[in-house]
């Protein structure tokens, strides 16, 4: 079983940043690929950003592509997503996942082993 407790948001304005980070509880951190989703209020859980196992891969939505990037430190076991020019739109619980395979292709199709209860962003405008 992994633990998974996300930290980090809060209230930001339109253009501004925020960071987001998940802490790990597994002895294994660098054997999970891990992701960020985010869920907004009357809307679908939908998939934000990836990293493989060794992080060497990354993977993002098309709506946060040069603006959010998502990095791990294994020997911490933590994963963060650095989120930059923030939109209202970008307003949501963000989720942190992980999954055993070591590629990120099962969390782009949403699908992950664990998930944390997730950290509210409030973007306002």
């Amino acid at each position: 079983q992994v633990q998974l407790v996300e930290s980090g948001g809060g209230l930001v304005q339109a253009g501004g940043s925020l960071r987001v980070s998940c802490a790990a509880s597994t002895r294994t951190f660098s054997s999970y690929a891990m992701g960020w989703f985010r869920q907004a209020p009357g809307k679908e859980r939908e998939f934000v950003a990836a990293i493989t196992s060794s992080g060497g891969g990354t993977d993002y939505a098309d709506s946060v592509k040069g603006r959010f990037t998502i990095s791990r430190n294994n020997a911490k076991n933590t994963v963060s997503l650095q989120m930059n020019s923030l939109k209202p739109e970008d307003t949501a619980v963000y989720y942190c996942a992980a999954d055993r395979w070591e590629n990120v292709a099962t969390l782009v199709r949403g699908t992950a082993s664990y998930w944390g209860k997730g950290t509210l962003v409030t973007v306002s405008s």
